[in-house]
């Protein structure tokens, strides 16, 4: 079973080995037996996060959002589309920047909406700013 990928779980934050093939075909949480990819970002925690990019063997796409910004409303619903679009080849994950203001500080967030794309537990990219649907999946798929 060389091939299984740790997957994190976006219910319960469980860490999963789940074979390549079978990503696609309705993978299940071990633990608390919920999907491993519902087509829907998972929010993060000061908690949750170093699990989530650390422990995942996918890359973890992360949109530090706020609540009253108004580029962060708009795009998310495109990020709901695009989670539909890279999963299981990526998870999508929100940061609520006005909650977690320690991760937020962490890593440097000065404008919001900022996406950044963490692969083996290190940020690789990152953009600033509202992308349309095209763009934010074009952007991602450079990287993969």
């Amino acid at each position: 079973m060389n091939d299984a990928l740790h997957i994190v779980c976006p219910h319960c934050h469980s860490v999963n080995r789940v074979p390549q093939a079978k990503l696609a075909a309705g993978a299940r949480c071990g633990r608390c037996k919920q999907p491993l990819f519902d087509g829907q970002p998972v929010e993060l925690t000061q908690e949750s996060f170093s699990r989530h990019i650390g422990r995942s063997d996918i890359p973890v796409l992360v949109d530090f959002w706020a609540p009253w910004c108004g580029p962060c409303k708009m795009m998310a619903p495109v990020f709901v589309q695009a989670a539909v679009g890279l999963e299981p080849q990526v998870r999508l994950a929100k940061v609520n920047t006005e909650q977690e203001q320690g991760l937020a500080g962490q890593y440097g967030i000065r404008s919001i909406p900022t996406l950044a794309l963490f692969k083996g537990g290190r940020e690789i990219d990152r953009v600033a700013g509202a992308m349309d649907l095209n763009n934010l999946l074009a952007w991602t798929r450079r990287h993969l």
